[in-house]
């Protein structure tokens, strides 16, 4: 269900707006990305796993925000961050 530290620093290089960058809101809303695919998964054979289901709404919703941040700093970058994830908005 979480992604693997190999995996996670693949998404910081990707993702980084500069040297050193793993707070930015674009590298987390990857990581975010990555971890609710992975839980969406998980969900697929676990019906009744409501515990992680509720992870995954906190999850949704702190992506959100951070998304709403970034469209309230910059529509271009957000526009070109949801394009390169594949987030339907």
């Amino acid at each position: 269900m979480s992604i693997s530290a190999d995996r996670k620093q693949e998404l910081i290089k990707e993702f980084a707006q500069g040297e050193g960058d793993t707070g930015s809101p674009e590298v987390q809303v990857a990581i975010l990305t990555e971890r609710i695919t992975n839980l969406t998964d998980h969900f697929k054979t676990h019906g009744k796993d409501n515990h992680s289901r509720r992870g995954l709404l906190k999850m949704v919703s702190q992506r959100r925000r951070l998304l709403d941040y970034v469209k309230g700093k910059e529509q271009a970058r957000y526009e070109a961050l949801i394009k390169r994830l594949g987030i339907r908005r």
